[in-house]
């Protein structure tokens, strides 16, 4: 489950220590919730969930950033402006074509190894269709 994910303590790029902190540190002002998870040394942070201190996923550097970035400009469009498919649907798909249950399916916890494995499936002409 999402709401499961470690809250990360050390940085797993750099080994500095982790803080929980404004995310005005990253963006020169508050965005969503105002809060995240930042590594006092290097550029890996994470959001977290609202009003709690959850974290959204794993912490993620610059590469990781993009590769989840990239994972959502061809996953979203597939439920948000196909109306065929809903949202759950559309991870239900893709968990299946990459081999994982459906509840570890979050590009948020995906290590950089996933995100190439998703952006694989994603680039197929569709991946949604079961």
């Amino acid at each position: 489950m999402i709401d499961d994910y470690p809250i990360p303590i050390a940085c797993p790029y750099c080994g500095s220590r982790v803080i929980f902190t404004s995310n005005a540190v990253i963006y020169g002002r508050e965005y969503g919730n105002g809060r995240c998870y930042k590594c006092t040394s290097c550029d890996a942070y994470v959001g977290v969930h609202n009003g709690t201190k959850v974290p959204l996923g794993r912490l993620a550097n610059r590469e990781l950033r993009e590769l989840k970035k990239q994972c959502h400009s061809l996953f979203d469009p597939v439920w948000k402006l196909n109306i065929s498919i809903k949202r759950e649907k559309a991870y239900r798909c893709l968990a299946n074509a990459l081999g994982i249950p459906m509840n570890e399916c979050h590009f948020g916890w995906f290590d950089r190894d996933m995100l190439y494995k998703a952006l694989f499936v994603l680039r197929q002409p569709e991946w949604y269709k079961e």
